[in-house]
């Protein structure tokens, strides 16, 4: 009778042919990753599959620290690595040491997936993005010292602006160093104040040798920069996570130097041409001005200012004389109609009647009677005549006719 094993020692068993396998030793594989879950412990756990099976992978700490992009459930991938038994479940899986997206490379989906996330963090945005000084007086270059972009960059900003003081910030620009010295410099430019611009970047490479300036650390430093910064990465068709944040792209570093300072030339050029400008206003100015003074130097009123005098005299004794007059003819116009309106108001006046025989007769308290019936036997009255007024008493009162109207009076 065979000896029965156990499963420890039939799944350590497998695992030893599986192991001895040199074909699974160093497995490439393709397919799509499911499930895909990152532990506390820093390892990562996920499926691959295709259309008709799946297979259980695990990646370590150790090696996903290494990945440069973040996979995903869905993403297509190649994976490398070794197929082993787990012994504890007697399951076999694939010990993951590396991972490639389809389709592109993995620095290129890194690129896109930060690019995406600090797009939607804001550190993009146009509002965010500083003026440059249009004369800085002091530039900060950081990149490394012995690449042939800082020495470009120094000979063109010395030609173009001497008078700016130039910075060189030496740091390393590729390699795993390299983002944490560049955020440094950039941070340690903005603590202490070295510059009012800063410059980083480095000459042109491969998406590899660039791979500094699309680490999410120098974006960020980039980013909370108070100084202006302008990044200038590569050449005209390299595009980094740095140009997206900074203040102001350059296609190369030479062009991030023209793009710093003003040309002192060009400068010199326009002054010159102002001070002509204002030199042929100024001789203009001065010939106008010469005209007026020959037109009014032979003015009557410089020559005999007198004359002006006796000029002005006389035309005040006119307007004086035509005052006069107005005022003459005023006056007798307002004399005639003081007089019309005096003879008129006499005519109306009661006592004008009176000079005719007539005579008015009131009440002891003055108020003017008007018919005989407001009288009985009597009563005093006072009489105004023209000439004075008499006291009087009513003796008796009586009513007359006259053309056929019966009409009252009093006998006094």
């Amino acid at each position: 009778m065979e000896q029965a094993l156990t499963v420890t020692e039939l799944n350590n068993v497998i695992r030893d042919l599986l192991e001895g396998e040199p074909l699974l030793s160093r497995v490439c594989v393709r397919g799509e990753l499911s499930n895909y879950k990152i532990y506390p412990s820093g390892h990562h756990y996920f499926t691959l599959k295709d259309s008709e099976s799946s297979l259980r992978c695990v990646m370590f700490k150790s090696s996903a620290s290494k990945l440069r992009f973040r996979p995903e459930s869905g993403m297509g991938v190649t994976a490398w690595g070794r197929v082993a038994v787990y012994p504890r479940d007697g399951a076999y899986q694939l010990y993951c040491t590396q991972l490639m997206p389809e389709g592109t490379g993995d620095l290129q989906v890194a690129f896109e997936q930060l690019k995406a996330r600090l797009e939607e963090e804001g550190l993009f945005d146009a509002s965010h993005k500083k003026p440059l000084p249009v004369m800085p007086k002091r530039i900060a270059i950081i990149t490394s010292p012995a690449g042939a972009a800082v020495h470009d960059m120094i000979r063109i900003l010395g030609r173009r602006w001497p008078m700016a003081k130039l910075l060189v910030m030496p740091v390393r620009v590729q390699g795993t160093e390299a983002p944490p010295e560049i955020a440094g410099a950039i941070r340690y430019a903005n603590e202490f104040d070295v510059a009012d611009l800063i410059i980083t970047g480095r000459g042109g490479g491969s998406i590899e040798d660039l791979w500094a300036f699309n680490d999410e650390r120098v974006a960020r430093a980039i980013y909370a920069s108070r100084i202006p910064v302008i990044s200038a990465v590569g050449h005209e068709p390299d595009v980094t996570i740095a140009d997206y944040v900074a203040d102001r792209r350059a296609s190369t570093p030479s062009n991030a130097a023209e793009i710093a300072v003003p040309d002192c030339r060009e400068i010199s050029d326009t002054l010159n041409a102002y001070s002509i400008r204002a030199s042929q206003a100024m001789r203009k100015k001065l010939a106008t001005l010469g005209e007026r003074l020959e037109s009014v130097k032979n003015k009557r009123v410089l020559s005999t200012p007198t004359a002006q005098l006796d000029l002005r005299r006389m035309e005040l004794d006119h307007l004086r004389a035509q005052l006069c007059a107005a005022q003459e003819r005023q006056l007798a116009a307002s004399r005639e109609r003081f007089v019309r309106l005096t003879a008129a108001l006499d005519a109306m006046s009661p006592l004008h009647v009176l000079t005719r025989g007539y005579a008015i007769a009131a009440d002891a308290d003055g108020r003017c009677i008007r018919s005989v019936s407001a009288l009985k036997p009597g009563d005093p009255l006072r009489l105004r005549f023209a000439d004075g007024r008499a006291d009087c008493r009513v003796e008796n009162t009586q009513r007359s006719v006259a053309d056929g109207r019966e009409e009252e009076y009093a006998e006094l």
